[in-house]
């Protein structure tokens, strides 16, 4: 995976944040979601290699980047340090303005980051969500079933921590398998490093990284209510899944100031290994615009 790519390690904000480089061009940062590492990107970012300078980070509390501790108030694990973890790295890599592409709690890092830092973001690709606290209200009984995990994960005293952590193994394969709509999509060179980076640490901090959604995430949200995204944004997401809950592109319009583009995918939540062709052709033309 990612042949051609360097992997560097980088002190930013307070952590280190491990990587991979590779290829010529416009910097483009590719941020993954849960419970994954940089690995998802791994049929879609060499693919747009030959076109652009690609960057794919694990977020802190994921993969071979630090994992902080943190405190009641979830700060250490809120969006905007995690936005503003990704913005250092890459001013650190040479890169003082860059497109950004993010998947799941990486497309929730993205959105922030696109609100504090929009003179560094030129352009923004969301993967398979709706604004936090949109997701919130639109909640029923069949979101929330789907969604079990943002009810789960929040718990405290550890709950959460322990009960994974008595088979991490198992609830990694369980949550691969009922999340995706491809079976076989999910390579057993990425399923290995996941299951290779899915320990204690990692339990905890993206635990925390979930907590925060449901706090200080909110009331960041909550307090920027007013602005919007400024940079094109382009939304991709699964039709029988986030699609199936909401008109992706009526509720990102209502959050966006410039054009707004996407598509639904017919897979599951994983779209960058389920469908990387479809992925790449896609970013392609949204970066290339």
């Amino acid at each position: 995976m990612f042949e051609g790519f360097s992997q560097k390690r980088v002190e930013t904000n307070g952590v280190a944040i491990h990587l991979v480089q590779g290829g010529n061009g416009p910097p483009v940062l590719f941020l993954h979601g849960y419970p994954q590492t940089h690995v998802c990107w791994h049929a879609v970012a060499p693919r747009r290699a030959e076109r652009f300078t690609i960057v794919c980070p694990d977020l802190r509390g994921y993969g071979d980047s630090d994992k902080p501790p943190s405190d009641p108030s979830h700060y250490a694990y809120s969006k905007r340090i995690m936005a503003a973890d990704q913005v250092e790295l890459m001013k650190k890599l040479g890169f003082e303005r860059f497109a950004v592409v993010g998947h799941d709690r990486g497309a929730r890092v993205a959105h922030r980051m696109a609100l504090d830092h929009s003179a560094t973001v030129s352009r923004v690709a969301l993967l398979d969500i709706v604004p936090t606290a949109k997701a919130f209200a639109g909640m029923n009984q069949k979101l929330a079933a789907a969604d079990y995990h943002w009810f789960f994960l929040i718990q405290p005293d550890e709950l959460p921590e322990r009960l994974i952590g008595d088979d991490p193994y198992f609830y990694l394969r369980w949550t691969f398998d009922h999340w995706s709509g491809t079976p076989g999509a999910l390579t057993h060179e990425a399923i290995a490093e996941y299951r290779r980076c899915f320990n204690a640490e990692t339990i905890r901090a993206t635990c925390e990284d979930y907590r925060a959604g449901t706090s200080v995430d909110l009331e960041h949200d909550d307090a920027d209510s007013d602005s919007k995204i400024a940079c094109p944004l382009l939304l991709l997401w699964s039709r029988d899944g986030t699609g199936a809950f909401f008109d992706v592109l009526s509720v990102w319009r209502e959050a966006a100031d410039a054009e707004v583009s996407g598509r639904p995918l017919d897979c599951g939540h994983f779209l960058a290994e389920e469908r990387p062709e479809e992925v790449a052709l896609e970013l392609l033309k949204f970066l290339s615009e």
